[in-house]
């Protein structure tokens, strides 16, 4: 490095193309801290794995059952989650109207409540005895403790991540576009339509990604409200948490199956996110 560069604390050293990229030394230690953090447990796990027996571990009936129910309930909560998310993070984007911050911080709350809280609320909601469940019963329809209660508290936990996800692809998109189309002659469905998700499609993606992946591991709202039922509401978190009681080796062969399922679905959003050109990005 130039003397004159020391002098000047590397000054010239840290603008680099795209601008100020100078971060302190020190933060690079609290970041690995943070990283091992992620990082040791997961190592932890794949050391106590049971290599030799870990296909017949996890192909046996209750495992391969269990997993199904996850990947097609999830699947369900994510079109769940995009038919009413897509909605409300576009009243909470673009429209103004009393009560919207309040009706942000609900949309928020699962983010943040205990999920065995949020399986009570559903419980008490659509239950026998709740708020909806009698009119629901007597028009013949039971959803506490079927697949139902699955898909609905896989949605309720992983609603929040699509709504996030679009409404700031939302803010960062503008409206510029949509004016113009209107100007245009254009109907406010039209440019929904023909516009606005199209500008917004990548944080559609990587919101629906998120909500597929939360449901995929949601566990304490789904036993609150759904139960353990095998082959109709016990998902794999479910499986691998009865099975560490009597046989830890397919726990853990379980649990690493959901942690490459996570992984892989986390790596391609992330993955398809970095493809799309930043000028396109919203």
């Amino acid at each position: 490095m130039p003397a004159s560069e020391r002098r000047s604390g590397g000054y010239a050293g840290v603008i680099k193309r795209g601008g100020y990229h100078g971060i302190p030394r020190w933060i690079y230690l609290i970041a690995a801290m943070g990283g091992l953090l992620m990082v040791l447990p997961l190592a932890a796990m794949l050391l106590r794995v049971n290599w030799p027996q870990f296909i017949p571990l996890i192909t046996s009936d209750s495992s391969v059952a269990a997993l199904g129910l996850s990947l097609r309930t999830s699947a369900a909560s994510t079109v769940l989650c995009i038919v009413l998310g897509v909605p409300l993070a576009l009243v909470l984007a673009r429209g103004e109207f009393p009560g919207q911050r309040l009706l942000r911080s609900f949309v928020l709350l699962p983010l943040v409540l205990p999920p065995v809280v949020g399986g009570l609320a559903l419980l008490y909601t659509f239950g026998r005895q709740g708020l909806l469940g009698k009119s629901l019963e007597l028009a013949g329809i039971q959803i506490a403790f079927s697949t139902a209660a699955v898909v609905l508290a896989q949605t309720f936990v992983a609603l929040p991540f699509l709504v996030v996800s679009l409404e700031g692809a939302l803010r960062s998109a503008g409206s510029r576009y949509e004016a113009v189309a209107a100007t245009l002659g254009a109907r406010p469905t039209t440019v929904l339509r023909r516009v606005t998700l199209p500008l917004v499609l990548p944080g559609l993606g990587s919101g629906a990604v998120l909500s597929f992946a939360r449901s995929l591991g949601e566990f304490g709202a789904t036993l609150t409200f759904a139960g353990s039922l095998e082959g109709i509401t016990r998902t794999l978190p479910l499986e691998i948490y009865l099975q560490r009681e009597t046989d830890p080796d397919a726990a853990v062969a379980l649990s690493l199956v959901l942690v490459a399922v996570a992984v892989a679905v986390v790596g391609l959003s992330y993955g398809r996110r970095r493809s799309i050109p930043a000028e396109v990005r919203p």
